[in-house]
């Protein structure tokens, strides 16, 4: 068996060796980070470890989700492997170790459990999961015994006028444009989401048809 003379090359969806794992993009997202890239790099047996050939950076806005970051990856990550590709060929580019800081972050799989709203963190960090978990696989809470995922959303901090304080997780709404749910902090009022056995839809449509 002949193996490829210059090695194998991968792109990671990361600024490696921040985010090695499976869900690199989710994971930044989910963080609050302002900032990621897309890194080539060589394989190694370990996962994500190689030598870093290219990198490019790009920002992270606060109202970014997984989808948004990752489209606009895929652009910047197929002109950055035919550039590391060419810089191979011609022999221009060589391959820089790994070094770990002492502040690494990993992106592990997603799984269910992940996804589940706990309406006892901060707004910031209920908006960034859900940020980071659209479009797929969404994160999630319950309305009335159903599975709602919410796809898209808003913040709101404090509570301006309510003496007491709202129990978090607790729901309002005025029936016909905005519903929110209560935070430690403040609310996360829903945008876009799909309630179990629906469609998605905008929460103007939803609160149309839907009988609290």
């Amino acid at each position: 068996m002949e193996y490829a003379p210059k090695g194998t090359v991968n792109l990671h969806g990361s600024l490696l060796p921040q985010y090695r794992g499976a869900a690199p993009i989710n994971w930044a997202v989910i963080n609050g980070e302002h900032e990621t890239g897309v890194t080539t790099f060589q394989l190694q047996q370990d996962i994500d470890t190689g030598s870093i050939l290219l990198q490019d950076r790009f920002p992270i806005a606060d109202t970014d989700t997984a989808g948004d970051v990752h489209d606009r990856m895929k652009m910047i990550g197929a002109r950055l492997l035919v550039k590391t590709i060419d810089g191979l060929a011609a022999g221009t580019l060589a391959g820089t170790p790994q070094q770990n800081p002492t502040s690494l972050r990993h992106a592990p799989k997603i799984f269910t459990e992940t996804c589940r709203i706990d309406w006892n963190k901060s707004t910031a960090e209920i908006y960034n999961l859900i940020r980071g978990l659209s479009p797929f696989p969404a994160a999630y809470t319950e309305l009335d015994g159903k599975v709602l995922k919410i796809f898209r959303s808003e913040k709101e901090i404090g509570f301006a006028g309510t003496n007491p304080e709202p129990a978090r997780g607790s729901y309002d709404t005025d029936g016909k444009t905005w519903m929110r749910f209560t935070t430690p902090d403040g609310y996360i009022r829903v945008t876009e989401l799909q309630l179990e056995g629906k469609k998605k839809m905008s929460i103007g449509d939803f609160l149309r048809g839907y009988r609290f």
